[in-house]
């Protein structure tokens, strides 16, 4: 008899994506899992689809939306597409969504647009 295990997923709340084709376009980027911070980001293990990121030094770290932010986490890279488990402290790949429409009420973590044009040059999206 063979040993199986059983996985939970988390909830997988894509009701964010108001864009289809992006879907299948989805990326893949590094995320710095250290940049994230359990109790904030993940408190259930899970980083949630739809959290908002940007790239630093060519991995993924939390989006800063204090539009006074200068660094490069200030420059929106884009989302989440799918719920991520967070396994001990080691980077790893996730699919990221950078162009589409986005709907901004359905978003897991409070979001406004960025007011400065430069903060959305990494990604063509479309906020409804």
């Amino acid at each position: 008899m063979p040993r199986l295990t059983t996985e939970s997923f988390g909830s997988g709340n894509m009701s964010w994506v108001g864009s289809e084709h992006a879907i299948n376009n989805a990326r893949t980027e590094q995320l710095d899992v250290g940049a994230f911070t359990a109790g904030t980001h993940y408190p259930d293990g899970y980083i949630r689809s739809g959290t908002a990121v940007a790239k630093v030094a060519g991995l993924l770290v939390p989006y800063d939306s204090n539009e006074a932010t200068v660094t490069g986490a200030g420059i929106l890279a884009g989302f989440v597409l799918t719920d991520q488990k967070v396994v001990g402290t080691t980077d790893f790949p996730v699919p990221l969504y950078d162009h589409g429409r986005v709907k901004t009420a359905n978003l897991p973590i409070a979001f406004t647009k960025p007011a400065a044009a430069a903060k959305l040059s990494a990604t063509t999206i479309v906020f409804v």
